[in-house]
């Protein structure tokens, strides 16, 4: 059977679960050492402090984007397989005003990390930056299915996408812009 789940419901099973799995003890607990990356990705391995990795991201939180895009390219120089540099690479580039330009590099996140959510919520930001409604929408259904509960991806994309549509193929309302 193909039939997708409610949300209330797939919330509900995630509760339930959620609580058996407490109640069986310290198991959990060693589920949680479990390295992940800092940018929603769900299977990207963590890796070793990259120097210029660190200044990227410190450069990205400073909204420095310039400054960001050469420092992480040399990243994805040395590493083609880092999927977080590649998604705030993207990012940098995206925020410094040119989302053509980032979607290829979002797309080489996903290509090597297929659910990295915040590759996904960020490429649609950029397709809603480039007017491709649809195409932002494909990424926010993607994160709904990735996001067995609501994820901060999800409401981001979702919030995007509304005012979007509620101020007419704009991103931003007359006034904010």
């Amino acid at each position: 059977m193909n039939t997708r789940w409610p949300r209330a419901i797939r919330c509900m099973v995630a509760v339930l679960a959620l609580g058996g799995l407490l109640a069986s003890g310290p198991t959990v607990a060693g589920a949680a050492d479990t390295p992940t990356s800092g940018s929603g990705s769900s299977s990207t391995p963590a890796r070793a402090e990259d120097p210029d990795y660190t200044a990227g991201v410190k450069a990205i939180k400073a909204e420095n984007f310039a400054a960001a895009i050469p420092l992480l390219e040399r990243v994805v120089a040395r590493d083609a397989s880092n999927a977080d540099a590649y998604n705030n690479l993207a990012y940098a580039i995206r925020r410094n005003g040119d989302p053509a330009r980032s979607i290829p590099i979002y797309q080489k996140a996903l290509a090597i990390d297929p659910k990295h959510r915040g590759a996904h919520e960020y490429i649609g930001e950029a397709y809603l930056a480039l007017d491709d409604l649809p195409k932002a929408k494909e990424h926010l259904k993607r994160l709904d299915s990735l996001c067995f509960l609501p994820c901060g991806e999800y409401r981001d994309l979702k919030k995007a996408v509304e005012t979007y549509e509620k101020n007419g193929g704009k991103t931003k309302p007359a006034a904010a812009r």
